[in-house]
């Protein structure tokens, strides 16, 4: 059977297929995840743009569980991975192996090997066995002694770190951070969410029987769908706009990549789809700022002096960057003109 690659993706959904596909997944999330709707519907997003995500906060919020629950929501292949000080690089990728029977050598493929990769506690791992992601997160392929490998669609690592307990844990480098399309937080739930998962998860735990509500072959349609979404030249260089905006605020002595700049626009596509539009808003950039752009920069000295997070410097830049003066609408756009304001009625439109 020929596998599928990345690029083997299917075509535009109709709009009512779209939604009731994605609807159907965050729906079956949110029976293990109570009150986080906003979280799981990034978490979707992410997957539908072709990016990685990672969750980080405090433990015991459900970063774990998010990923378990988003993985066993699509009937596609998913491996985990617990990330130790003692886990090999050959562990991830995979390693060639001598059979005496055939006298050569044959490949035994790792935990990449799968259309859903849940990596736990990754920054447990060591340096060396952390870069084993850099080549299949970003190539989607592994090159194992000389031999390249293709990795099949849809892929994605979902990985999980704990920010607060930093003791015996080796931080992600640049180069792996930025390969993470967004950063999440779970956050604590509110007490009215907090008592409906006392009653739902109270005497057993709903992920276990958490049962598929879609299949590879609709991820790979609905990632087809996401990629059509119409993103006009005023909303391509405001995103321009605010990833410079980091490379040239005081505050960081980093900014964001163009490789940032890219997966921003992605995952916009993948926003604007999943509200019901076939075109990106400047406001969609706005709300991914944070989760795509904070986790990529690194703050000047007297930044982390005066206490100020990556995720208020960015929240800060977008507040400051002046939106797009010809808001230029998609030419699939019927809606009615704009407001006085110059601002679109943001209601998602409906074919």
């Amino acid at each position: 059977m020929t596998q599928q690659t990345w690029d083997d993706v299917g075509g535009l959904l109709p709009y009512d297929e779209f939604r009731a596909a994605s609807d159907a997944i965050v729906a079956n999330i949110e029976q293990v995840i109570e009150g986080k709707t906003a979280t799981v519907r990034l978490a979707l997003a992410v997957l539908l743009a072709e990016g990685h995500l990672l969750i980080e906060d405090v433990p015991g919020v459900g970063k774990t569980k998010l990923a378990k629950a988003l993985a066993r929501s699509i009937d596609c292949s998913v491996r985990r991975i617990q990330f130790t000080p003692d886990l090999l690089p050959s562990d991830v990728t995979g390693v060639s192996v001598y059979n005496q029977e055939t006298h050569d050598f044959e490949f035994r493929p790792g935990a990449v090997f799968a259309n859903l990769v849940v990596g736990d506690e990754i920054n447990r791992a060591s340096p060396k066995t952390q870069s084993a992601l850099l080549e299949c997160m970003e190539e989607r392929q592994v090159t194992v002694d000389g031999v390249t490998y293709q990795l099949q669609t849809p892929f994605m690592v979902i990985a999980t770190q704990n920010p607060i307990e930093m003791e015996g844990t080796y931080p992600l480098p640049e180069a792996q951070r930025d390969r993470f399309t967004a950063r999440i937080a779970m956050g604590y739930p509110d007490p009215t969410a907090e008592l409906a998962m006392l009653d739902a998860h109270g005497a057993v735990d709903p992920l276990p029987g958490l049962r598929p509500v879609s299949d590879a072959d609709t991820v790979r349609r609905l990632i087809g769908h996401v990629r059509q979404v119409h993103v006009a030249d005023a909303v391509k260089q405001y995103a321009v706009d605010l990833v410079t905006a980091t490379r040239e605020s005081p505050d960081l002595r980093l900014g964001a990549s163009p490789r940032c700049t890219l997966q921003l626009l992605r995952t916009a596509r993948a926003v604007a789809a999943l509200d019901g539009r076939d075109y990106v808003l400047p406001d969609d950039l706005q709300v991914l700022a944070v989760p795509v752009l904070a986790h990529r920069i690194i703050p000047t000295a007297d930044a982390q002096l005066a206490r100020r997070t990556t995720d208020a410097i960015v929240a800060d830049l977008v507040h400051r960057l002046p939106l797009p003066h010809d808001r230029k609408r998609s030419p699939y756009d019927t809606r009615p003109p704009t407001t006085g304001n110059g601002r679109a009625p943001f209601e998602p439109r409906r074919p």
